[in-house]
């Protein structure tokens, strides 16, 4: 028995050192105040048509504290009005991964989706969203609506010539 009593004493310190560590934690929905602060800053730069600049204050907003979903989703909205689809699709899946179901990220990362071309996993995130709608939920109509005439759009032929190979003519060698 006291061959024992050491290593029971330390197993016992160590499980309350890690219970009590958690304790001290912050909770999931307590975001940091500066990265809340710098979020408001980089919307308002948004807001003056200051794309880089907003994506600047989103990117140390995102530094300060990880977890704000709000930041990603922000990051998400801008980079989507450069052009940059597949970045905002990261972005919204960042956001989701918080909140799986934040409503804004699910369509935001769809319409993303179908800019893309990626229709289907975008009819996944709208049907997700018809799932959590409970009142208005004519935005994701409309979302449906854009993956559905994405879907149809006719595919372009790559040339207007019909090319028809001959067989069996050899080209005729030039004399030097």
């Amino acid at each position: 028995m006291m061959r024992f009593s050491p290593a029971a004493i330390a197993l016992s310190l160590s499980f309350a050192m890690i219970s009590s560590a958690g304790i001290g934690g912050r909770a999931d929905d307590d975001i940091d105040p500066q990265s809340t602060a710098l979020l408001q800053s980089g919307q308002e730069a948004m807001k003056a048509g200051k794309v880089e600049d907003a994506i600047g204050w989103y990117e140390t907003a995102l530094a300060v504290d990880p977890r704000n979903r709000a930041a990603y989703i922000s990051m998400a909205e801008a980079v989507q009005k450069q052009g940059l689809n597949g970045k905002a699709i990261r972005f919204y899946k960042e956001a989701l991964e918080i909140d799986p179901n934040d409503q804004v990220a699910l369509g935001g990362q769809a319409e993303a989706m179908i800019a893309k071309g990626a229709i289907e996993p975008a009819r996944k995130n709208i049907a997700r969203l018809k799932m959590l709608c409970r009142s208005d939920c004519g935005a994701v109509d409309k979302l449906a609506l854009a993956a559905t005439k994405a879907s149809e759009k006719p595919q372009l032929q790559a040339s207007a010539l019909e090319i028809k190979p001959t067989v069996g003519e050899t080209p005729k060698s030039q004399p030097n």
